[in-house]
């Protein structure tokens, strides 16, 4: 009987709406009355019955069967506990001993989800929701509130399976709260659901381009909980990349979660490659996908792509600008100590100049579908600097041995991809535990070139930023105290460089949360706001008030900096900043 009711109200979901003299004509299997009877009596047997949301049906179906009043009557009452008007009664009681309403509340709601969570049956859950035959009305209730809607989130990912849960998963997206929906097992179980999620992911990412680092991990993690959901979005990007606008982010976004995967151990490069467009071209696809499966190079697959691309007639120039394929070459050519065979370095420094350099433009109106118009005038250029580079960064040098080489250094710098060699080869020797224990500069050249990058390309802001950080929050055990002071003040100044080349935001709020963590020296704080005030002056943006103006208040950071008026810098920044931010 039930299994026949379940089938009915799915396929016909306005069955329990009809009117009732349909519902009593419609011909069911007689039920015997005394089975019913005492299958009711047995119901009302259990603990508060009478809360229970099916008592009417059941009272109902009770006496139709011919059970009398005096009977139901005795047993709802004498199995009544009234639980939930005890918890009411406590609840206030608690209210008049003076604990807030608030902390009642969650007290109360905090239970429940507990025991909820104990004892949920799935099953169970999927017969309510298949009895209702249409969205029950308190589910639509209990997911206008937070509290339970944090719940559903948590029993749908332990019950990936249950119907009524996902269903109430897609309410709740429908309902516009997709961006509480952090777990991604739970939002890749519909399709609506997830792209909804993917969506408010990617907006946040275009629109926090100050934190776009912990943006872009928040896509890449959603992307790749599957292959199901990496597939469907990278083609998703893929299709966004395409747009005349916004295009070039939508793929710095695809290539980022890319790198994500290829960090988290995932092989997307069969994927990354069927959608890059390889497949027409199958020798130098072949090539690429060899190298980038193993994650090395090697000379032979290096070849077979130079004869491609310094043919007539190369593949396109996306196909090689590859985020893994790119960091490997830049690895093996401004890394010290990496050994390539010579006959083959020209070529490693050919495929990096080119992917960095030529520029190409798609077919116009009137051209062959694919033809493509490329622009090599930075290429010999490019390469050059490169070699100069190269020849410097992959012997060791120690900074009294580059001076002689400080001009050719500056001049190459101006290209891009050389700054980004350059920064890999300052990481590749600072990070060395020996570096600045043998150092006896006040500022090492090597870090002295960091300076120049950022001077020269502010993309490069982020990578200078974290080399500085990391390096910051290295142990420096074998240094005396007063020479790590003085070496953390240098990388101080270095950051301060930086802020003063536009890599505002990021660097102050990297220090208000050393200031924050209370795990840094606070007359390293007091020097960096020192230098700070003396290098920035109005109009500030409200985003750097809100993050420098609580650590210039500070009276343990500035105290002994103020002045009896109001004419030291401290005063003047904390004035000005009051007058002009009065939200803040």
């Amino acid at each position: 009987m039930e299994e026949e009711f379940e089938d009915d109200s799915w396929n016909n979901p306005t069955r329990n709406n009809a009117p009732d003299e349909e519902v009593e004509g419609h011909e069911e299997p007689a039920e015997n009355p005394q089975a019913v009877v005492n299958d009711c009596l047995q119901r009302f047997a259990s603990v508060d019955y009478i809360m229970e949301p099916g008592i009417f049906a059941q009272l109902k179906r009770y006496f139709q069967a011919g059970g009398t009043p005096e009977q139901v009557i005795n047993q709802l009452s004498a199995n009544y506990t009234a639980v939930a008007q005890m918890a009411n009664l406590l609840a206030e009681w608690l209210i008049l001993a003076g604990v807030r309403v608030t902390d009642v509340q969650a007290m109360v709601e905090n239970h429940l989800k507990d025991m909820i969570l104990k004892t949920f049956d799935p099953k169970k859950a999927d017969k309510i929701f298949t009895e209702e035959g249409e969205t029950p009305g308190w589910l639509t209730e209990m997911i206008e509130h937070h509290t339970w809607r944090s719940l559903i989130y948590r029993l749908a990912e332990e019950y990936p399976e249950c119907l009524m849960l996902n269903f109430t998963i897609k309410l709740i997206s429908d309902a516009g709260f997709q961006s509480e929906i952090t777990s991604i097992s739970t939002a890749a179980q519909q399709i609506e659901v997830f792209s909804r999620v993917l969506k408010t992911a990617i907006a946040k990412f275009l629109s926090h381009p100050e934190d776009w680092q912990s943006a872009i991990e928040e896509v890449a993690k959603m992307v790749c909980h599957g292959q199901h959901t990496y597939v469907y979005s990278q083609v998703l990007i893929q299709v966004l990349s395409q747009e005349s606008k916004g295009g070039f982010i939508m793929k710095r976004l695809s290539q980022e979660i890319t790198k994500y995967a290829l960090k988290n151990n995932h092989n997307v490069t069969p994927i990354t490659m069927a959608l890059n467009g390889s497949s027409r071209h199958p020798q130098a696809c072949e090539a690429l996908t060899s190298m980038l499966s193993r994650n090395t190079l090697n000379p032979a697959d290096i070849t077979v792509l130079y004869r491609n691309y310094s043919s007539p007639e190369p593949p396109p120039i996306d196909l090689i600008r590859n985020p893994q394929f790119l960091d490997l070459l830049v690895d093996s050519l401004f890394k010290v100590g990496v050994k390539i065979n010579q006959e083959h370095k020209s070529k490693y420094m050919y495929l990096l100049g080119y992917a960095a350099s030529v520029c190409e433009t798609p077919a116009k109106k009137g051209q062959p579908k694919g033809h493509r118009t490329s622009n090599k005038d930075e290429l010999k250029a490019t390469i050059v600097a490169i070699e100069k580079v190269h020849a410097i960064c992959n012997v060791s040098r120690g900074s009294s041995e580059l001076i002689a080489d400080i001009s050719t250094l500056y001049n190459c710098i101006r290209f891009p991809v050389v700054g980004v060699g350059v920064i890999r080869w300052v990481e590749n020797t600072v990070t060395e535990p020996s570096y600045f224990k043998l150092c006896t500069e006040s500022c090492p050249l090597h870090l002295a070139l960091l300076d120049e990058v950022a001077c020269v390309h502010a993309s490069l802001h982020d990578q200078i930023l974290r080399l500085l950080v990391r390096l910051f929050e290295s142990k420096q055990d074998e240094l005396e105290i007063l020479v790590q002071l003085e070496l953390k003040k240098m990388l101080l100044d270095r950051m301060v460089n930086l802020l003063a080349r536009g890599c505002v935001v990021p660097v102050v709020k990297y220090i208000s949360q050393c200031c924050t963590r209370g795990d840094t020296d606070i007359s390293l704080i007091r020097y960096f706001v020192t230098e700070v005030l003396e290098t920035v002056t109005h109009p500030y943006s409200s985003e750097f008030v809100q993050l420098f103006l609580p650590m210039v208040e500070n009276e343990e950071i500035t105290g002994s900096m103020r002045g009896e008026g109001d004419n030291d810098p401290v005063s003047e920044f904390i004035v000005h900043c009051k007058a002009h931010y009065t939200t803040l």
